[in-house]
Protein backbone atom coordinates (compact mmCIF):
# COMPACT_ATOMS: atom_id res chain seq x y z
CA UNK A 1 0.00 0.00 0.00
CA UNK A 2 1.42 3.47 -0.84
CA UNK A 3 2.49 5.53 2.20
CA UNK A 4 -0.17 8.17 1.59
CA UNK A 5 -3.03 5.62 1.14
CA UNK A 6 -5.36 4.64 3.96
CA UNK A 7 -7.01 1.21 4.45
CA UNK A 8 -10.38 2.84 3.77
CA UNK A 9 -9.28 4.18 0.39
CA UNK A 10 -8.06 0.75 -0.71
CA UNK A 11 -11.35 -0.99 0.14
CA UNK A 12 -13.20 0.15 -3.02
CA UNK A 13 -10.25 -1.01 -5.10
CA UNK A 14 -10.35 -4.44 -3.43
CA UNK A 15 -14.10 -4.71 -4.02
CA UNK A 16 -13.72 -3.79 -7.66
CA UNK A 17 -10.95 -6.37 -8.09
CA UNK A 18 -13.09 -9.04 -6.42
CA UNK A 19 -16.09 -8.12 -8.58
CA UNK A 20 -13.93 -8.31 -11.70
CA UNK A 21 -12.72 -11.79 -10.74
CA UNK A 22 -16.28 -12.94 -10.09
CA UNK A 23 -17.44 -11.52 -13.40
CA UNK A 24 -14.61 -13.30 -15.21
CA UNK A 25 -15.57 -16.56 -13.50
CA UNK A 26 -19.23 -16.09 -14.45
CA UNK A 27 -18.25 -15.44 -18.07
CA UNK A 28 -16.26 -18.66 -18.08
CA UNK A 29 -19.12 -20.56 -16.44
CA UNK A 30 -21.59 -19.44 -19.12
CA UNK A 31 -19.11 -20.40 -21.83
CA UNK A 32 -18.63 -23.87 -20.36
CA UNK A 33 -22.38 -24.51 -20.12
CA UNK A 34 -22.94 -23.27 -23.66
CA UNK A 35 -20.07 -25.42 -24.92
CA UNK A 36 -21.64 -28.45 -23.25
CA UNK A 37 -24.92 -27.72 -25.07
CA UNK A 38 -23.10 -27.36 -28.37
CA UNK A 39 -21.48 -30.77 -27.90
CA UNK A 40 -24.84 -32.41 -27.24
CA UNK A 41 -27.00 -33.76 -30.05
CA UNK A 42 -30.72 -33.08 -30.22
CA UNK A 43 -32.96 -35.71 -28.68
CA UNK A 44 -34.71 -38.20 -30.97
CA UNK A 45 -38.33 -37.98 -32.07
CA UNK A 46 -39.66 -41.55 -32.16
CA UNK A 47 -42.58 -42.30 -34.46
CA UNK A 48 -45.17 -44.78 -33.17
CA UNK A 49 -47.65 -45.89 -35.82
CA UNK A 50 -51.08 -46.93 -34.60
CA UNK A 51 -52.30 -49.82 -36.80
CA UNK A 52 -55.93 -49.34 -35.87
CA UNK A 53 -55.75 -45.60 -36.57
CA UNK A 54 -53.64 -45.04 -39.71
CA UNK A 55 -54.73 -41.38 -39.88
CA UNK A 56 -53.27 -40.67 -36.42
CA UNK A 57 -49.57 -40.83 -35.60
CA UNK A 58 -48.02 -40.72 -32.14
CA UNK A 59 -44.55 -39.29 -31.59
CA UNK A 60 -42.33 -39.56 -28.52
CA UNK A 61 -39.71 -36.87 -27.91
CA UNK A 62 -37.03 -38.98 -26.22
CA UNK A 63 -35.57 -36.79 -23.49
CA UNK A 64 -33.90 -39.77 -21.82
CA UNK A 65 -30.94 -39.40 -24.19
CA UNK A 66 -29.62 -36.26 -22.46
CA UNK A 67 -26.29 -36.67 -20.63
CA UNK A 68 -28.12 -36.89 -17.29
CA UNK A 69 -30.89 -39.08 -18.62
CA UNK A 70 -34.02 -36.94 -18.45
CA UNK A 71 -36.03 -33.97 -19.62
CA UNK A 72 -34.72 -32.05 -16.60
CA UNK A 73 -31.30 -31.65 -18.23
CA UNK A 74 -32.77 -28.82 -20.33
CA UNK A 75 -34.25 -27.19 -17.23
CA UNK A 76 -31.06 -27.46 -15.19
CA UNK A 77 -29.03 -25.84 -17.98
CA UNK A 78 -31.52 -22.98 -18.22
CA UNK A 79 -31.66 -22.50 -14.44
CA UNK A 80 -27.86 -22.26 -14.19
CA UNK A 81 -27.66 -19.78 -17.06
CA UNK A 82 -30.49 -17.74 -15.55
CA UNK A 83 -28.79 -17.61 -12.15
CA UNK A 84 -25.39 -16.80 -13.64
CA UNK A 85 -26.73 -14.01 -15.83
CA UNK A 86 -28.57 -12.58 -12.83
CA UNK A 87 -25.29 -12.62 -10.88
CA UNK A 88 -26.69 -15.00 -8.26
CA UNK A 89 -23.87 -17.55 -8.54
CA UNK A 90 -20.17 -16.99 -7.94
CA UNK A 91 -17.11 -19.25 -7.73
CA UNK A 92 -17.78 -20.16 -4.07
CA UNK A 93 -21.58 -20.47 -4.13
CA UNK A 94 -23.20 -23.60 -2.73
CA UNK A 95 -26.12 -24.60 -4.97
CA UNK A 96 -29.23 -26.03 -3.32
CA UNK A 97 -32.30 -27.51 -5.01
CA UNK A 98 -35.58 -29.08 -3.89
CA UNK A 99 -36.28 -32.00 -6.19
CA UNK A 100 -37.81 -35.46 -6.42
CA UNK A 101 -34.61 -36.53 -8.13
CA UNK A 102 -34.23 -35.87 -11.84
CA UNK A 103 -33.72 -32.11 -11.64
CA UNK A 104 -31.22 -32.65 -8.86
CA UNK A 105 -29.32 -35.20 -10.94
CA UNK A 106 -29.01 -32.69 -13.78
CA UNK A 107 -28.12 -29.76 -11.53
CA UNK A 108 -25.45 -31.85 -9.80
CA UNK A 109 -23.94 -32.45 -13.24
CA UNK A 110 -23.72 -28.73 -14.00
CA UNK A 111 -22.55 -27.83 -10.48
CA UNK A 112 -19.66 -30.29 -10.78
CA UNK A 113 -18.84 -28.85 -14.22
CA UNK A 114 -18.43 -25.44 -12.56
CA UNK A 115 -16.66 -26.72 -9.46
CA UNK A 116 -19.50 -25.81 -7.10
CA UNK A 117 -20.87 -27.69 -4.11
CA UNK A 118 -24.41 -29.00 -4.66
CA UNK A 119 -27.00 -30.15 -2.09
CA UNK A 120 -30.21 -31.86 -3.19
CA UNK A 121 -33.20 -31.68 -0.85
CA UNK A 122 -35.26 -34.74 -1.75
CA UNK A 123 -38.31 -36.58 -0.37
CA UNK A 124 -37.37 -39.67 1.64
CA UNK A 125 -39.18 -41.93 -0.86
CA UNK A 126 -37.08 -40.86 -3.85
CA UNK A 127 -35.92 -43.83 -5.96
CA UNK A 128 -32.50 -45.05 -4.77
CA UNK A 129 -30.94 -44.98 -8.28
CA UNK A 130 -31.72 -41.26 -8.48
CA UNK A 131 -29.97 -40.71 -5.15
CA UNK A 132 -27.02 -42.70 -6.48
CA UNK A 133 -26.96 -40.58 -9.65
CA UNK A 134 -26.93 -37.33 -7.66
CA UNK A 135 -24.00 -38.62 -5.65
CA UNK A 136 -22.26 -39.89 -8.78
CA UNK A 137 -22.24 -36.31 -10.07
CA UNK A 138 -20.79 -35.05 -6.77
CA UNK A 139 -23.96 -33.89 -5.05
CA UNK A 140 -24.84 -34.20 -1.37
CA UNK A 141 -28.26 -35.43 -0.18
CA UNK A 142 -30.56 -33.89 2.40
CA UNK A 143 -33.67 -36.05 2.87
CA UNK A 144 -37.03 -34.76 4.08
CA UNK A 145 -39.73 -37.09 5.38
CA UNK A 146 -42.65 -34.89 4.26
CA UNK A 147 -42.50 -34.16 0.50
CA UNK A 148 -44.43 -30.94 1.15
CA UNK A 149 -41.50 -29.55 3.13
CA UNK A 150 -38.71 -29.84 0.54
CA UNK A 151 -38.82 -26.16 -0.45
CA UNK A 152 -38.89 -24.95 3.15
CA UNK A 153 -35.92 -27.18 3.95
CA UNK A 154 -34.04 -25.87 0.90
CA UNK A 155 -34.61 -22.27 2.01
CA UNK A 156 -33.24 -23.11 5.45
CA UNK A 157 -30.16 -24.79 4.00
CA UNK A 158 -29.48 -21.82 1.75
CA UNK A 159 -29.60 -19.50 4.76
CA UNK A 160 -27.36 -21.77 6.83
CA UNK A 161 -24.72 -22.23 4.14
CA UNK A 162 -24.91 -18.79 2.57
CA UNK A 163 -25.74 -20.63 -0.65
CA UNK A 164 -28.23 -20.12 -3.45
CA UNK A 165 -31.56 -21.97 -3.63
CA UNK A 166 -32.05 -22.60 -7.35
CA UNK A 167 -35.82 -23.00 -6.79
CA UNK A 168 -37.02 -24.73 -9.94
CA UNK A 169 -40.64 -24.30 -8.85
CA UNK A 170 -40.35 -20.51 -9.04
CA UNK A 171 -37.80 -19.97 -11.80
CA UNK A 172 -38.54 -22.70 -14.36
CA UNK A 173 -41.02 -20.73 -16.46
CA UNK A 174 -38.86 -17.62 -16.63
CA UNK A 175 -35.49 -19.32 -17.10
CA UNK A 176 -36.33 -20.95 -20.44
CA UNK A 177 -36.32 -18.97 -23.68
CA UNK A 178 -39.79 -19.85 -25.00
CA UNK A 179 -39.35 -17.91 -28.24
CA UNK A 180 -36.68 -20.25 -29.61
CA UNK A 181 -33.00 -20.92 -28.96
CA UNK A 182 -33.57 -24.65 -29.51
CA UNK A 183 -36.06 -25.05 -26.72
CA UNK A 184 -37.99 -28.31 -26.67
CA UNK A 185 -40.95 -26.93 -28.66
CA UNK A 186 -38.79 -25.46 -31.43
CA UNK A 187 -36.86 -28.72 -31.59
CA UNK A 188 -39.87 -30.98 -32.01
CA UNK A 189 -41.46 -28.75 -34.67
CA UNK A 190 -38.20 -28.81 -36.65
CA UNK A 191 -38.16 -32.61 -36.41
CA UNK A 192 -41.78 -32.85 -37.58
CA UNK A 193 -41.17 -30.69 -40.65
CA UNK A 194 -41.03 -33.61 -43.13
CA UNK A 195 -43.86 -35.63 -41.53
CA UNK A 196 -47.40 -35.95 -42.91
CA UNK A 197 -48.78 -33.85 -40.07
CA UNK A 198 -46.03 -31.33 -39.42
CA UNK A 199 -48.22 -29.29 -37.08
CA UNK A 200 -49.53 -31.68 -34.42
CA UNK A 201 -53.11 -31.67 -33.22
CA UNK A 202 -51.91 -32.04 -29.63
CA UNK A 203 -48.72 -31.83 -27.59
CA UNK A 204 -48.98 -33.68 -24.29
CA UNK A 205 -46.68 -33.14 -21.32
CA UNK A 206 -46.75 -33.35 -17.55
CA UNK A 207 -46.27 -30.60 -14.98
CA UNK A 208 -43.85 -30.73 -12.08
CA UNK A 209 -42.65 -27.16 -11.97
CA UNK A 210 -44.86 -26.07 -14.87
CA UNK A 211 -41.83 -24.87 -16.81
CA UNK A 212 -42.17 -27.28 -19.73
CA UNK A 213 -45.87 -26.61 -20.24
CA UNK A 214 -45.27 -22.86 -20.00
CA UNK A 215 -42.47 -23.03 -22.58
CA UNK A 216 -44.50 -25.13 -25.03
CA UNK A 217 -47.71 -23.16 -24.55
CA UNK A 218 -46.02 -19.81 -25.09
CA UNK A 219 -44.13 -21.08 -28.13
CA UNK A 220 -47.37 -22.33 -29.72
CA UNK A 221 -48.93 -18.90 -29.34
CA UNK A 222 -45.80 -17.05 -30.43
CA UNK A 223 -45.56 -19.12 -33.63
CA UNK A 224 -49.39 -19.09 -34.05
CA UNK A 225 -49.64 -22.89 -34.35
CA UNK A 226 -53.12 -24.45 -34.22
CA UNK A 227 -51.85 -27.06 -31.76
CA UNK A 228 -53.54 -27.77 -28.47
CA UNK A 229 -51.49 -28.20 -25.30
CA UNK A 230 -52.70 -30.95 -23.00
CA UNK A 231 -51.13 -31.45 -19.57
CA UNK A 232 -51.39 -34.91 -18.01
CA UNK A 233 -51.51 -34.65 -14.24
CA UNK A 234 -51.63 -37.24 -11.43
CA UNK A 235 -55.04 -37.52 -9.79
CA UNK A 236 -53.62 -36.43 -6.44
CA UNK A 237 -51.99 -33.28 -7.85
CA UNK A 238 -53.42 -29.80 -7.48
CA UNK A 239 -52.65 -28.58 -11.00
CA UNK A 240 -55.69 -30.04 -12.78
CA UNK A 241 -57.93 -28.87 -9.94
CA UNK A 242 -56.51 -25.35 -10.16
CA UNK A 243 -56.94 -25.31 -13.94
CA UNK A 244 -60.64 -26.09 -13.48
CA UNK A 245 -61.09 -23.77 -10.50
CA UNK A 246 -58.43 -21.07 -9.97
CA UNK A 247 -59.56 -20.67 -6.35
CA UNK A 248 -58.10 -24.09 -5.51
CA UNK A 249 -54.38 -23.70 -4.78
CA UNK A 250 -53.67 -26.72 -2.54
CA UNK A 251 -54.80 -30.32 -2.49
CA UNK A 252 -56.99 -31.48 0.37
CA UNK A 253 -55.43 -34.16 2.58
CA UNK A 254 -51.91 -35.51 2.48
CA UNK A 255 -52.06 -38.21 -0.20
CA UNK A 256 -49.30 -37.96 -2.83
CA UNK A 257 -48.91 -39.65 -6.19
CA UNK A 258 -46.41 -42.46 -6.64
CA UNK A 259 -45.28 -40.88 -9.93
CA UNK A 260 -42.07 -38.96 -9.36
CA UNK A 261 -41.31 -35.67 -11.06
CA UNK A 262 -44.86 -34.51 -11.87
CA UNK A 263 -47.79 -33.25 -9.85
CA UNK A 264 -47.63 -31.00 -6.80
CA UNK A 265 -49.69 -30.53 -3.63
CA UNK A 266 -49.73 -26.75 -4.14
CA UNK A 267 -49.76 -24.47 -7.17
CA UNK A 268 -46.21 -23.37 -7.91
CA UNK A 269 -45.22 -19.95 -9.29
CA UNK A 270 -43.95 -21.52 -12.53
CA UNK A 271 -47.31 -23.10 -13.38
CA UNK A 272 -49.04 -20.97 -16.06
CA UNK A 273 -52.58 -22.35 -16.52
CA UNK A 274 -53.59 -19.80 -19.15
CA UNK A 275 -51.44 -21.40 -21.87
CA UNK A 276 -52.91 -24.89 -21.28
CA UNK A 277 -55.88 -25.95 -23.42
CA UNK A 278 -56.73 -29.18 -21.64
CA UNK A 279 -55.77 -31.13 -18.53
CA UNK A 280 -56.33 -34.84 -18.01
CA UNK A 281 -56.07 -36.39 -14.54
CA UNK A 282 -54.43 -39.83 -14.53
CA UNK A 283 -54.35 -42.25 -11.62
CA UNK A 284 -51.17 -44.08 -10.65
CA UNK A 285 -52.35 -47.48 -11.89
CA UNK A 286 -53.02 -46.06 -15.36
CA UNK A 287 -49.64 -44.30 -15.42
CA UNK A 288 -47.73 -47.41 -14.41
CA UNK A 289 -49.73 -49.69 -16.70
CA UNK A 290 -49.12 -47.40 -19.67
CA UNK A 291 -45.44 -47.18 -18.77
CA UNK A 292 -45.09 -50.96 -18.66
CA UNK A 293 -46.94 -51.44 -21.97
CA UNK A 294 -44.86 -48.81 -23.76
CA UNK A 295 -41.66 -50.33 -22.40
CA UNK A 296 -42.67 -53.67 -23.92
CA UNK A 297 -43.40 -51.96 -27.25
CA UNK A 298 -40.10 -50.09 -27.36
CA UNK A 299 -37.97 -52.88 -25.95
CA UNK A 300 -36.57 -50.65 -23.19
CA UNK A 301 -37.84 -49.23 -19.97
CA UNK A 302 -39.37 -45.77 -19.63
CA UNK A 303 -40.26 -43.84 -16.48
CA UNK A 304 -43.58 -43.34 -14.75
CA UNK A 305 -44.29 -39.81 -15.96
CA UNK A 306 -44.00 -41.06 -19.54
CA UNK A 307 -46.80 -43.48 -18.71
CA UNK A 308 -48.91 -40.59 -17.40
CA UNK A 309 -48.36 -38.74 -20.68
CA UNK A 310 -49.20 -41.82 -22.75
CA UNK A 311 -52.48 -42.45 -20.93
CA UNK A 312 -53.58 -38.90 -21.75
CA UNK A 313 -52.51 -39.45 -25.38
CA UNK A 314 -54.68 -42.59 -25.52
CA UNK A 315 -57.70 -40.58 -24.42
CA UNK A 316 -57.03 -37.94 -27.09
CA UNK A 317 -56.46 -40.59 -29.77
CA UNK A 318 -59.82 -42.13 -28.90
CA UNK A 319 -61.55 -38.75 -29.17
CA UNK A 320 -59.92 -37.97 -32.52
CA UNK A 321 -60.80 -41.41 -33.92
CA UNK A 322 -64.44 -41.15 -32.86
CA UNK A 323 -64.65 -37.71 -34.46
CA UNK A 324 -63.08 -38.99 -37.69
CA UNK A 325 -60.07 -36.70 -37.27
CA UNK A 326 -56.53 -37.36 -38.45
CA UNK A 327 -53.30 -35.77 -37.32
CA UNK A 328 -50.38 -36.22 -35.00
CA UNK A 329 -49.92 -36.20 -31.25
CA UNK A 330 -46.53 -35.54 -29.67
CA UNK A 331 -45.61 -36.39 -26.11
CA UNK A 332 -42.46 -36.63 -24.05
CA UNK A 333 -40.50 -39.71 -23.09
CA UNK A 334 -39.29 -37.98 -19.95
CA UNK A 335 -36.69 -40.39 -18.61
CA UNK A 336 -35.55 -43.98 -18.74
CA UNK A 337 -36.98 -46.68 -16.51
CA UNK A 338 -33.80 -48.18 -15.08
CA UNK A 339 -33.98 -45.76 -12.16
CA UNK A 340 -37.30 -47.37 -11.18
CA UNK A 341 -36.27 -51.03 -11.25
CA UNK A 342 -36.99 -51.40 -7.52
CA UNK A 343 -40.31 -49.53 -7.66
CA UNK A 344 -42.48 -49.30 -10.79
CA UNK A 345 -40.90 -52.41 -12.33
CA UNK A 346 -41.03 -54.45 -9.13
CA UNK A 347 -44.31 -56.38 -8.99
CA UNK A 348 -44.02 -56.99 -5.25
CA UNK A 349 -43.51 -53.25 -4.62
CA UNK A 350 -46.65 -52.51 -6.65
CA UNK A 351 -48.68 -55.22 -4.89
CA UNK A 352 -47.71 -53.83 -1.50
CA UNK A 353 -49.18 -50.49 -2.59
CA UNK A 354 -52.24 -52.12 -4.19
CA UNK A 355 -51.52 -50.66 -7.63
CA UNK A 356 -53.79 -52.48 -10.09
CA UNK A 357 -51.74 -51.80 -13.20
CA UNK A 358 -52.39 -54.94 -15.28
CA UNK A 359 -55.71 -53.78 -16.75
CA UNK A 360 -54.42 -50.37 -17.90
CA UNK A 361 -51.31 -52.04 -19.32
CA UNK A 362 -53.45 -54.42 -21.39
CA UNK A 363 -55.51 -51.54 -22.75
CA UNK A 364 -52.47 -49.54 -23.83
CA UNK A 365 -50.81 -52.63 -25.28
CA UNK A 366 -53.94 -53.29 -27.32
CA UNK A 367 -53.99 -49.70 -28.59
CA UNK A 368 -50.33 -49.82 -29.61
CA UNK A 369 -50.70 -53.20 -31.32
CA UNK A 370 -53.95 -52.33 -33.07
CA UNK A 371 -55.92 -55.20 -31.57
CA UNK A 372 -58.69 -53.08 -30.05
CA UNK A 373 -60.94 -50.26 -31.19
CA UNK A 374 -60.79 -46.75 -29.80
CA UNK A 375 -64.13 -47.30 -28.05
CA UNK A 376 -62.30 -49.26 -25.34
CA UNK A 377 -60.87 -45.97 -24.05
CA UNK A 378 -63.69 -44.11 -22.34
Amino acid sequence: MPANASPASSAPVDRRASAALTRAWQDQAVRRIEADATRSSDTHLIRVDLPRHPAITLYLKDESSHPTGSLKHRLARSLFLYALCNAQIGPDTCIIEASSGSTAVSEAYFARMLGLRFIAVVPAGTAAPKIDAIRFHGGDIHMVDDPRQVCAAAHRLAAETGGYFMDQFTHAERATDWRGNNNIAESLFAQLAAEEHAVPRWIVCGAGTGGTSATIGRFLRYRRHATGLCVADPVDSVFHRHHADPALVETPGTRCSLIEGIGRPRVEPSFVPGVIDRMIAVDDAASIGAMRALSDRLGRRVGGSTGTNLWACAALIGEMARAGEGGSIVTLLCDGGDRYAATYYDDSWLRAREVAWHGPAARIAALLSGSVSEATFT
